[in-house]
C-alpha cells in the first residue's frame, strides 16, 4: 500500500474542502498528521512494521470522515472521482521503497546536516525534545512558528525520531 501517496491524496481532498468553505474538524488533521509521522517513522527504520496498522487507522479514519461528508455536500460524482485517486494512490508503492532525501535548505545550519521539524505540543513537549535531542548528541533550535528544529548525524536522527516515536505511541496507548 502507498501510505505516502494515500495520505497526499488525502491531504489534497482537505484542500479542496478548504477551497470550498467546508471547516476539517482538529480530530481528523491530528490523524493526518499522526499518519504522516508514522510513515517518516516507518521510513526512517523500515523493520518497525508494528506501526503499519497504525498508519491504516489514522489514513482510514481521515478518508471515512471526508468521503462521507464529501458525499452529503458535494455528491456522488465528486465522491467517485476522490475514491478513484485513493485507490490509485494506495497501489503506489515505489514512493515508500525509496528513502525521501532532505535536501530543503535550512538558513544557519551546517553544511551537510540531516534535520527534522517536531511540532512541539503536549505529546511532544519542548522540553523533552530537547532533552532527547541532547542525550542522542545532536543540536536543536526553536523556531518561531511553534516547531523545533534538530539536527546533526543521520543515524543519530534517525534514533532520534525513532525514540520520539516510541514515546508517542506509548502516550496514545495510555
Amino acid at each position: 500500500m502507498g501510505h505516502d501517496e494515500v495520505w497526499k491524496t488525502l491531504a489534497d481532498l482537505i484542500t479542496e474542502f478548504r477551497r470550498r468553505g467546508e471547516p476539517i474538524p482538529s480530530n481528523v488533521m491530528e490523524d493526518l498528521r499522526a499518519a504522516k509521522t508514522m510513515i517518516q517513522v516507518l521510513r526512517a527504520d523500515p523493520n518497525r512494521i508494528e506501526n503499519v496498522p497504525s498508519i491504516e487507522l489514522y489514513l482510514g479514519n481521515v478518508e471515512s470522515y471526508l468521503i462521507f461528508e464529501a458525499q452529503k455536500k458535494f455528491g456522488s460524482e465528486f465522491v467517485e472521482e476522490w475514491m478513484q485517486k485513493i485507490r490509485e494512490a494506495r497501489e503506489t508503492k515505489a514512493v515508500e521503497e525509496k528513502p525521501e532525501p532532505s535536501s530543503r535548505f535550512v538558513p544557519g545550519l551546517p553544511r551537510g546536516q540531516r534535520w527534522v521539524r517536531v511540532q512541539i505540543s503536549k505529546e511532544t513537549a519542548e522540553k523533552e525534545v530537547k532533552g532527547l535531542a541532547d542525550e542522542l548528541g545532536l543540536s536543536h533550535k526553536k523556531q518561531k512558528n511553534g516547531y523545533m528544529l534538530v539536527y546533526g548525524e543521520e543515524e543519530k536522527l534517525k534514533l532520534f525520531v525513532k525514540k520520539t516515536a516510541e514515546k508517542l505511541s506509548a502516550a496514545k496507548a495510555r
